[in-house]
C-alpha cells in the first residue's frame, strides 16, 4: 500500500485521460482566442465543448448550453434566474447538495417556500411521494439530483420530471454526479434545465461546467458584462448562450475538457467491468465489518459506509495516513440526506474507469485493518 489509491472521484476525477494536461498546457502557450475577444476566430473551443457534450445530455441544440466554471455556478444561475417571488413554492429533496440547498435557503429568506422530500434509506426519492408533494404544493420549480453524491442512488429522472411537468412546474435536474457515467435524456424527460460539471465523470479539469436551458425559457442573467459581440446593447442579449456567458471563459480548461470528451468517445466505458468492481468493493467492505449503504438499481460508482466503533473522520484519517487511500468523509456537502439514511456521517469511496482490481482489494484490506 505504498502508492496513492485515489477513491474520491465523486468529488473530482483523477487521474485524467491521456492528452488532457497537454491540451491545457498547449492552450496556455498559444495566443488566446476566447469568443472572438482575442481576435482569433478559426476555432472556438467553447462551441466544440458544447458540440461534444450535447449528445451525452440528450439534447439537440448545443447552443442552449451556457458554459461556466462549475455546476454550482449553473445551479445558482438556474435557481435565481427564474426570479421566484414570495409565496412561490419550490419542491426539492433531502438528497440535494449545498449548491441547491443554500440558494433555496436564500430564497426562503425572501418568502419563497422550499419543500424537501424525504428519500428512502439508500438516498432515492419515491416517485409516488414526489407526485403527492407536487399535488399538495404546486411548485413553480422542482429541482432534484439525478443521483445522490452520498450513496450513488440514481433517481428516476423521467418519472420525476414527467410528474412535475404535469403539475405545471418547471424542472431543474442536477446531473453533476451522472453526466459521463449514466445515460442522460434531458429532452425526452421533458426537463427545462440541466446543470453539470466537467471535472467529475466527464474526466475534465476543474473550472468547467455548465447549464442547459430549454429553448424558449429566458432566464434573467445573474452575471452581466462583456459578451465579445453585441456590445451596443445595454442589457445582456437574449440569444443563447451569450445571455448567460458574461465575461471571459476558462479557455485552457475547456481545451482540456474537449480532450477528455474525445478520449472518452474513443474509449467507451467497460460497463460490465465497472459493475463487477463496484460489487466486489461492496461485498468486500461488508465482509470487513463495514455497514454499507446499498442502493438497488441504477447507480453511480459510489460506496458509502460506516465502521462500528470508528467515526467517519477517524476512519478517513487512518485510511489516508496509514494506507495511502484518498476518500471522502463527513456530510459530503449534502447534510439533509443523513436524516433519511439514519447515520450521522459516512466514509465514501468513489471509483472511476481508471480504478483497478488491485486497488479495490487494497482498499478492502485497509478497511479491515482499520476495523481491527
Amino acid at each position: 500500500m505504498s502508492e496513492l489509491i485515489y477513491l474520491n472521484n465523486a468529488a473530482t476525477s483523477w487521474p485524467k485521460p491521456p492528452g488532457v494536461a497537454e491540451a491545457v498546457s498547449e492552450a496556455l502557450k498559444a495566443p488566446p482566442g476566447a469568443m472572438r475577444r482575442g481576435g482569433i476566430e478559426d476555432f472556438d473551443v467553447f462551441d466544440e465543448a458544447r458540440r461534444l457534450i450535447a449528445p451525452l445530455m440528450g439534447i439537440s441544440r448545443p447552443s442552449q448550453i451556457a458554459l461556466g466554471p462549475n455546476a454550482t455556478w449553473a445551479l445558482n444561475l438556474a435557481i435565481f434566474g427564474l426570479e421566484l417571488k414570495a409565496g412561490d413554492s419550490v419542491l426539492s429533496t433531502k438528497a440535494e447538495h449545498n449548491s441547491v440547498l443554500r440558494p433555496l435557503y436564500a430564497l426562503e429568506k425572501r418568502g419563497v417556500k422550499a419543500v424537501y422530500l424525504d428519500t428512502d434509506e439508500t438516498g432515492r426519492v419515491s416517485p409516488r411521494d414526489w407526485e403527492r408533494a407536487l399535488e399538495e404544493y404546486r411548485p413553480k420549480l422542482s429541482v432534484f439530483t439525478h443521483a445522490s453524491n452520498v450513496t450513488g442512488a440514481a433517481n428516476d429522472a423521467a418519472a420525476l420530471t414527467r410528474a412535475a411537468k404535469a403539475a405545471g412546474s418547471l424542472v431543474l435536474v442536477d446531473a453533476s454526479q451522472t453526466l459521463g457515467w449514466l445515460p442522460l435524456e434531458a429532452e425526452r424527460w421533458g426537463a427545462d434545465m440541466l446543470a453539470f460539471t466537467g471535472h467529475k465523470y466527464l474526466l475534465g479539469p476543474q473550472g468547467t461546467g455548465g447549464l442547459w436551458v430549454k429553448e424558449g425559457l429566458l432566464l434573467e442573467p445573474r452575471l452581466k458584462g462583456g459578451t465579445g459581440i453585441m456590445s451596443d446593447l445595454a442589457e445582456m442579449p437574449e440569444e443563447m448562450p451569450l445571455r448567460l456567458e458574461a465575461g471571459t471563459g476558462n479557455e485552457p480548461s475547456f481545451y482540456g475538457l474537449c480532450a477528455a470528451l474525445k478520449w472518452a468517445a474513443e474509449n467507451p466505458r467497460d460497463i460490465k467491468r465497472d459493475g463487477a468492481l463496484l460489487e466486489r468493493l461492496t461485498e468486500g467492505l461488508k465482509a470487513a465489518g463495514a455497514q454499507v449503504i446499498e442502493p438497488v438499481g441504477e447507480r453511480t460508482p459510489v460506496v458509502s459506509f460506516t465502521l462500528p466503533g470508528v467515526s467517519a473522520a477517524e476512519a478517513g484519517f487512518m485510511l489516508h495516513e496509514s494506507c495511502g487511500i484518498v476518500c471522502r468523509t463527513g456530510l459530503h456537502c449534502a447534510p439533509k440526506i443523513f436524516e433519511c439514511l439514519k447515520v450521522r456521517q459516512t466514509v465514501r469511496f468513489s471509483l472511476s474507469r481508471f480504478t483497478t482490481e488491485s486497488e479495490i482489494e487494497e482498499a478492502i484490506a485497509a478497511v479491515e485493518a482499520v476495523r481491527g
